[in-house]
């Protein structure tokens, strides 16, 4: 045997030797595997199952879906029975999950063959019974715009009480409300509020459901300002998701409760409605006024259409019990267009429910890149843009001289926040719940208004500013005290 061939028999020895340990091992691993007690079981259908968040300190949070099946939202044509709809359903071996009884054959169907959500859609869309089918979108939060300063209690921001202002221990950072020209904005440069609350505070006879995350209904600020359900209303029930104990409102994710662990949904709730002149943290635009808590976003602000739709159709529901629901404020929006969402944002105004809506914070030019919901084209829906400190178009805001409507403050905005404490945030979620407070002030001296006469006062009672010449649909920033005429 000759040197090179004598190398070749070495190397190939080796190989074998090595492949025969590594057999070995790959053999070991799967008996310790076999040996391994089994995972604990999953939680039962319906049901989510709590996750340890450890970055907050290892409180539960909830996950969003209660299952990786895709989900579809399918609307079938007029007189097909819901018997017939499951009897499609199982044909295709899904499951009917919910239907939405505000639009009328709006169907939550669940693929239980592992196909993804737009081939499920796409099966349904060619029966002849379906009028249309979509995935179950995702919706998430927009990212964190700037700097996020918080605050555990008022006395790190205890400032002035002048004359004529809520004693509110915070206020004096309240720009949006009274603008003197703090942190380097303009004077003038608010929503006059303070000429608006010569007229009137708000009313509690006025309910603004918050459709977020859910709202802190335990909060210092807010507690006194949160819906409850009255003892002579009965507790909500739907046909397919069941009985809920709603007595603070409602919820999508997890159990009945609404609290919110993400936060942002409660930032908004302070903006429209943080008691006023109870000498404690903030003031809302509304010292007065009753806030129901939607829950459809879970504790690290993500949801689907679906579940906002539910809560929509939960609104729907207690509008028509005789609660005086008549604004929706929504943070939040996709680029994905929901026909599904439309048509439920839709019947909402034909119940008598404004929908105010965030354009955005892409630095988009909505009549081109339309940004939902605050893009469907509907009679009782506003778009809001945000504004800086100095009356300029925010940087991060969209646009759109078609499409977005008006603008309000939404940069550096101080609010409630989780476990009683304040934070400042930046976005046009913050100038969103502005205009939904100024509808809900509104509506405590002129409760008869229709969504067609409450939109169009938002329209003509703005202040025209030269920054927004062509870049929203009115031109201007809402004017609190010239919408509830009190100049």
């Amino acid at each position: 045997m000759n040197r090179n061939n004598f190398l070749g028999h070495l190397a190939l020895a080796l190989a074998v030797i090595m492949l025969a340990a590594f057999a070995g091992q790959i053999r070991h691993w799967q008996l310790e595997r076999s040996l391994a007690p089994p995972p604990p079981p999953s939680s039962e259908a319906g049901q989510t199952e709590e996750a340890v968040d450890e970055a907050e300190g290892g409180e539960q949070v909830e996950e969003t879906e209660d299952s990786d099946d895709a989900k579809v939202l399918v609307l079938f044509k007029p007189g097909t029975s819901y018997e017939a709809i499951k009897s499609i359903a199982e044909t295709h071996n899904d499951e009917v999950k919910d239907e939405i009884e505000s639009v009328k054959g709006l169907t939550l169907i669940e693929d239980e063959d592992g196909l993804d959500a737009e081939a499920v859609a796409e099966e349904y869309r060619h029966l002849p019974s379906v009028q249309y089918a979509e995935p179950n979108y995702q919706i998430k939060l927009d990212p964190e715009i700037g700097n996020v300063n918080h605050y555990d209690s008022a006395a790190q921001l205890a400032g002035r009480v002048l004359d004529k202002k809520p004693n509110d221990q915070m206020f004096a950072e309240q720009w949006s409300l009274s603008n003197e020209g703090q942190g380097g904005g303009k004077a003038g440069a608010d929503i006059s509020a303070l000429r608006a609350w010569e007229k009137t505070t708000g009313s509690q006879s006025v309910v603004v459901a918050v459709l977020d995350s859910g709202v802190d209904y335990t909060h210092a600020d807010l507690i006194n300002n949160i819906w409850v359900r009255p003892p002579d209303l009965a507790a909500y029930t739907d046909d397919e998701l069941g009985g809920f104990d709603d007595i603070h409102g409602f919820s999508a994710v997890g159990d009945d409760d609404p609290m919110d662990q993400n936060g942002h949904g409660t930032h908004c709730a302070g903006i429209i409605g943080a008691e006023g002149d109870n000498a404690e943290g903030i003031a809302g635009i509304n010292w007065k006024v009753e806030i129901m808590p939607l829950k459809f976003m879970s504790a690290n602000g993500s949801g689907t259409t679906a579940d906002a739709i539910k809560a929509i159709n939960y609104v729907i529901n207690r509008k028509r019990a005789g609660v005086n629901v008549r604004i929706i404020s929504a943070s939040w929006g996709s680029t994905m267009r929901s026909q599904a969402l439309e048509d439920a944002i839709r019947n909402a105004g034909d119940e008598g429910i404004l929908f105010v809506a965030a354009s955005g914070n892409s630095s988009a030019n909505s009549d081109k890149s339309p940004h939902y919901p605050a893009g469907y084209d509907l009679p009782n829906v506003i778009s809001v843009a945000a504004l800086n400190r100095n009356d300029e178009l925010a940087s991060f805001s969209n646009y759109g001289a078609k499409s977005v409507h008006v603008a309000a403050p939404g940069a550096e905005i101080l609010s409630t926040w989780l476990k009683g404490s304040y934070e400042e945030h930046s976005g046009t979620s913050m100038a969103t719940p502005l205009v939904a407070g100024e509808a809900a002030l509104i509506l405590s001296v002129d409760p008869n208004l229709s969504v067609k006469e409450l939109r169009e006062r938002i329209f003509k009672s703005v202040d025209k500013l030269d920054s927004l010449n062509g870049k929203v649909a009115t031109g201007g920033r809402i004017n609190a005290a010239k919408a509830v005429k009190a100049e």
